[in-house]
């Protein structure tokens, strides 16, 4: 597979409404992001990607679409996103749009059309079984707690909503829908926008027939009976050949329950469907089998080999997207490395590994601060619905406050939602009014305008990432050799290309530990272009805690 500039990209995501408020109502806006495009710009990023600003009742926070060719007054005018648009490209950087259409708000003009009757035209822009109120369609679980069916009396019958009841899914079998599609991409391109993160990617095509989930009781997750579905590649092609190909754009599909095979049938080259993959199997490495609620330890010689896999498994025929967080994760200190004695260490760390291995980076606002995960002690500090729900679920069922707010506090999405720390000022410099949420108490320790004073803050090490990326081939393109797959501590892996060779030493335990070297490397020829500690007299001593080494050598053997 040949270069190409969405491959060379590092890609910063932010979440709007949290991002910075410009008009003083507590909520981030487009003019707001804006202000702090040169920001951005020092960082190194290449592509914003903007989750949605659409109209929005926002039962989701934007996931929930009204229409999706107006702005959301929240966040400004049409006017505010065309500013933005032309700030961005006049900084060099793109945009990448959040396409959500697996299923619209049912405040969309279509959905109220499909409720007037069975004859609409628009009713079979959405999916519905027929039956009564004591008999469900099948036991599927909604993402969101409770059935995936709702119930309209006086169609009798029920809608499918994999997520909120308020977000029914659209009909993709309807060759209607797809046109709708293609046409709210062809308006977005049109504007000049540069591709799209496509939600739930691997949700459109739905098996027929809707069975049951068997041999178990009560509500399940369905996921192999909607997710990766017989049409989807069919849908995909079509979208890519009727619009997508038309621009040099970038497209990347958030699929759940996918294998380094399956991705390779959506982003292999000539299949011309899309250009990368958010795959979630090291999202899961802490979650039991029955959802991410289900909390087990982290395994990390399981994390490691994951990783692995997806680098050499798509290697030459595939494309990965790297990340560690977004605005449905926790924040990733604390959960893969330590947030608190070693926070600085192991920020970087987890930084350096990203940005090291072949694929697109994605930095999601105040990763590369630091950031850390927030434990508000009452439920109505929180405003995620899923959260919510699943408080009232396991609340009916008898689960404590304390086992709830554990589980909250592990995974919940309000983890990454709380207001961008950019000083240590009121309100963290996010807005000069109360915010829509609270802010994570730790802003007056981690802020962007402290770390920029700091030449040795996690902010400024990610500038030199993403520098050392630009400048060497390897770290994007090269292939890909893990070194230690069954180290219960370190994580070293060697990546080569054309006469340049990387090798990387990390260190995820908050305790020392030995320099690996391998076998045929000779470190009189090698230079270290990397630490998150301050310069050793010996770099091939013994890695402290949480301690990431990037070495480099070119036109040389190992």
């Amino acid at each position: 597979m040949g270069k190409n500039w969405w491959k060379e990209s590092v890609v910063y995501q932010i979440y709007p409404r949290s991002f910075q408020d410009s008009n003083h109502d507590g909520i981030g806006d487009l003019a707001g992001i804006l202000t702090r495009l040169d920001y951005l710009k020092k960082l190194g990023i290449d592509v914003v990607w903007l989750c949605p600003v659409y109209d929005s009742p926002n039962v989701d926070n934007g996931y929930d679409i009204r229409d999706y060719k107006e702005i959301l007054d929240t966040f400004g005018t049409m006017e505010d996103f065309d500013r933005l648009l032309e700030g961005l490209h006049s900084r060099g950087m793109k945009l990448l749009m959040d396409l959500v259409v697996n299923h619209t708000s049912d405040q969309h003009e279509w959905f109220q059309q499909a409720l007037q009757s069975r004859d609409n035209p628009y009713h079979d822009y959405y999916i519905w079984q027929d039956g009564t109120t004591d008999k469900l369609p099948n036991n599927w679980e909604s993402h969101f707690s409770g059935s995936a069916w709702e119930y309209v009396p006086h169609l009798g019958q029920y809608y499918l909503h994999i997520f909120a009841k308020q977000q029914p899914d659209l009909n993709w079998k309807n060759p209607k829908v797809r046109e709708a599609v293609k046409d709210i991409c062809r308006f977005w391109l049109g504007k000049g926008v540069d591709g799209f993160r496509m939600d739930t990617m691997n949700f459109y095509s739905k098996v027929d027939g809707f069975p049951s989930v068997e041999g178990v009781e009560g509500l399940v997750r369905a996921h192999r009976f909607y997710q990766n579905g017989p049409h989807i590649h069919e849908y995909l092609k079509e979208l890519h050949r009727d619009v997508l190909s038309l621009y040099n754009g970038m497209t990347v599909g958030e699929t759940p329950n996918v294998t380094p095979e399956i991705a390779k049938l959506y982003t292999g080259d000539g299949r011309d469907e899309v250009n990368m993959l958010f795959q979630f199997e090291h999202m899961s490495v802490d979650s039991g089998p029955k959802d991410k609620w289900d909390l087990i330890p982290w395994d990390f010689v399981k994390f490691k080999k994951i990783m692995s896999k997806w680098q050499t498994s798509l290697h030459g025929c595939g494309w990965n997207s790297l990340y560690l967080s977004n605005h449905d994760q926790p924040r990733p200190l604390g959960r893969f490395a330590d947030d608190s004695v070693y926070r600085v260490e192991s920020a970087k760390l987890l930084g350096t590994m990203t940005h090291t291995m072949e694929g697109t980076p994605y930095i999601y606002q105040g990763e590369e601060l630091g950031m850390v995960n927030v434990r508000f002690s009452d439920i109505s500090n929180y405003r995620d619905v899923q959260t919510l729900n699943l408080y009232a679920d396991l609340s009916a069922k008898g689960v404590s406050h304390r086992e709830i707010m554990r589980k909250v506090y592990t995974k919940g999405r309000d983890n990454a939602r709380t207001p961008m720390q950019w000083s240590g000022e009121r309100y963290g410099g996010f807005s000069d009014t109360e915010p829509w949420i609270e802010l994570n108490p730790s802003y007056l320790e981690i802020n962007a305008a402290q770390q920029e004073e700091d030449p040795n803050s996690v902010l400024h090490y990610y500038r030199k990432l993403i520098r050392l990326r630009r400048q060497y081939p390897v770290m994007v393109y090269g292939d890909f050799v893990d070194c230690l797959p069954e180290d219960p501590a370190r994580y070293a892996y060697r990546r080569t290309l054309e006469g340049e060779k990387l090798f990387v030493l990390l260190n995820f335990k908050d305790r020392p530990a030995d320099f690996y070297q391998p076998e045929d490397m000779d470190p009189s020829r090698w230079q270290l272009l990397l630490s998150n500690y301050p310069a050793d007299s010996d770099p091939c001593g013994p890695l402290r805690p949480c301690e990431a080494r990037v070495f480099y050598q070119k036109e040389a053997s190992l």
